[in-house]
């Protein structure tokens, strides 16, 4: 194991928390590792960089992790309850149905990820940068997008009530079947957003919004009006 801790980069191993306690103090980069199902909550991690790594149910709650760096790292059903990201990257990485309870992930950028099930209630999230990303059926009640640019955002099923989205723009993103109780959207670009199943008491929820004469005419088709 002492050849492991001296190599610049631990490779394709599996690792349990003792081991991952050695490595703590320094930042570390583990590349093609197996730390599924290991118990590294409320462990300082900050600055460590993973790749291609498994952290499927995993235990990372009140875990410190910011400034790391997360590439197509897998981690479904993985707990990061009130773990830090704070200015963390998280690039191509499946988080499927984890939990991030009470989680700070401000400043964190994360691209090209699925985050599908996953439950952000509660979560800090000023200032986080979401890009090509899969939130399907996500909990992201009360979250902070005012003036983001959302590029290929899919909230399709999400709960997103009392979600702030003022002055944000949507480039090819989904807000179908969204739950959008109390959720703000004055002066938000909804042209590039596809609006489909929107409950009737939700349409109210728009009000203020730039959205296209299509997406005025689904809305009337919805009250069974027919624009001729």
């Amino acid at each position: 194991m002492d050849d492991l801790f001296a190599d610049s980069a631990v490779r394709g191993q599996q690792l349990d928390r003792r081991a991952i306690e050695r490595l703590a103090g320094t930042p570390q980069k583990l590349v093609d590792c197996d730390l599924e199902a290991v118990d590294l909550s409320r462990l300082d991690l900050s600055d460590w960089t993973f790749e291609r790594c498994s952290f499927r149910k995993t235990d990372l709650a009140g875990a410190t992790l910011e400034r790391t760096d997360w590439q197509s790292c897998r981690g479904a059903f993985a707990n990061f309850t009130g773990a830090d990201f704070t200015d963390a990257t998280l690039i191509a990485c499946d988080f499927n149905n984890t939990s991030l309870k009470r989680a700070c992930l401000e400043g964190a950028r994360i691209e090209r990820c699925k985050l599908t099930g996953a439950d952000l209630t509660d979560a800090r999230a000023l200032h986080v940068h979401f890009d090509e990303t899969l939130l399907i059926n996500a909990k992201m009640n009360a979250h902070f997008f005012r003036k983001a640019k959302l590029r290929r955002i899919d909230f399709s099923h999400a709960n997103l009530s009392r979600c702030d989205f003022r002055e944000a723009s949507f480039e090819a993103c989904s807000l179908r079947e969204t739950i959008l109780d109390d959720a703000r959207f004055e002066g938000a670009d909804l042209r590039g957003a596809d609006i489909g199943g929107v409950r009737l008491q939700d349409a109210s929820r728009f009000r203020g919004a730039i959205i296209s004469r299509d997406q005025a005419a689904q809305f009337l088709s919805e009250l069974g009006l027919m624009i001729m």
